[in-house]
């Protein structure tokens, strides 16, 4: 069974990438009103967010260790990376690419899709096209008068929308087979009331497409070029679709490292890019800055987050082990590392590290390692801040 659900996930993810990852369960409440998420000035009121190009500046002169840096890229080299960019107060101070690639190369950042998914229902909900607190039925008239009705737009988000999940349904009729991915995930059933199971479900997000297309009046995709990608200068981002024309908003996006660190950079300073408020503060506090609810304490609004208490889930984002349940009791993702961190994770542990507290974004993409303990997002983080002098 181990070994089928392995090669199910593997193929998942090369069917991802071509177009372009999840358990654990408790039972609790709904999360109430966010706190801010704490920044630095540094993350405030630093060095101008990226033209075109970014601006580069000397790890040493950025308060890091160069040999240290260089010694990290040897090892992630080892680990199948692709590419590592470090970024410190909006300006490049290291990077490294691996294998042939280069700043140019884009590669499948899988489940990292989620958190622009998460910022574009940001971006909507600023625009007044919809509530996170809406029924997600006003969007989805096939869940009224189902057991989904009550379902909302943050249940979605938070992963606790007790939609259906089973190992073979999420990734394996779902992810690869499903034509209509949108269609598929809507009409799947009910496994629970909202806000009593959480689980990593990529189904369920799924369905954030048709909220977004019927918000929106466009397709998700699209609402990303022109709200996200453009204003950003994501050149080298591209979002993939279903076989039915359905953006696929649980893992579909191609990027560079350094694009990569604009979503990063864009979250780090409160939704703020050049004088334009692309998303609103307040909807990055409730993203990364604090648990979206009591039943994981490392999940924001499709985002991880840092915080003090059970913690499921993230080894399905990055490695695929869907029987990820957590370890129980009170404790933090990456305990060593500040509790203002947030990540975004993919399949095959790409990560986007984020630590405000210390102006930081740092971008990992690659093949999974041999080791699949190797490359967390508590180890990858505190190597990288390891190199701090």
């Amino acid at each position: 069974m181990a070994l089928r659900r392995a090669a199910a996930v593997l193929a998942a993810a090369a069917f991802l990438a071509a177009c372009s990852g999840g358990g654990g369960a408790a039972t609790s409440e709904r999360t109430g009103t966010p706190s801010p998420a704490p920044t630095s000035d540094a993350a405030t009121t630093g060095p101008t967010v990226p033209g075109a190009d970014w601006e580069r500046t000397d790890a040493g002169a950025a308060g890091f260790d160069a040999a240290a840096l260089r010694a990290l890229d040897r090892r992630l080299d080892r680990q199948g990376s692709s590419c590592f960019v470090v970024t410190r107060d909006g300006e490049v101070v290291h990077e490294a690419y691996f294998g042939g690639s280069d700043e140019e190369a884009m590669g499948a950042a899988f489940s990292v899709t989620k958190s622009f998914t998460s910022v574009l229902v940001g971006i909507a909900a600023d625009e007044g096209l919809l509530d996170l607190d809406d029924r997600a039925s006003d969007y989805i008239p096939a869940w009224k008068g189902t057991a989904a009705a009550t379902i909302t737009v943050r249940d979605l988000l938070a992963n606790v929308s007790g939609r259906h999940w089973d190992f073979s349904t999420d990734y394996q009729q779902m992810a690869i087979a499903a034509r209509d991915k949108t269609a598929y995930a809507i009409g799947l059933p009910q496994d629970a009331r909202p806000g009593t199971v959480w689980r990593y479900n990529n189904a369920a997000i799924q369905t954030l497409d048709e909220v977004l297309t019927k918000a929106t009046g466009t397709t998700p995709r699209e609402y990303a070029r022109t709200r996200l990608l453009e204003p950003l200068q994501m050149s080298r981002t591209y979002w993939g679709e279903d076989p039915s024309g359905n953006t696929t908003t649980f893992s579909g996006v191609n990027a560079s490292c350094l694009d990569l660190a604009r979503l990063g950079l864009l979250m780090l300073r409160g939704g703020s890019w050049g004088g334009d408020q692309v998303v609103s503060a307040d909807y990055v506090a409730q993203a990364v800055g604090r648990s979206s609810s009591r039943l994981n304490a490392a999940y924001g609004l499709l985002w991880w987050v840092n915080r003090k208490g059970p913690v499921l889930g993230a080894l399905a984002a990055t490695g695929g082990n869907t029987a990820d349940t957590g370890t129980g009791g009170v404790r933090r993702l990456a305990p060593g590392v500040p509790a203002d961190a947030f990540w975004a994770l993919g399949l095959g542990k790409q990560i986007v590290a984020v630590v405000p507290s210390e102006g930081l974004v740092a971008v990992r993409m690659g093949s999974a390692p041999q080791d699949p303990d190797a490359l967390s997002p508590g180890d990858f983080t505190t190597d990288v801040l390891a190199t701090l002098r």
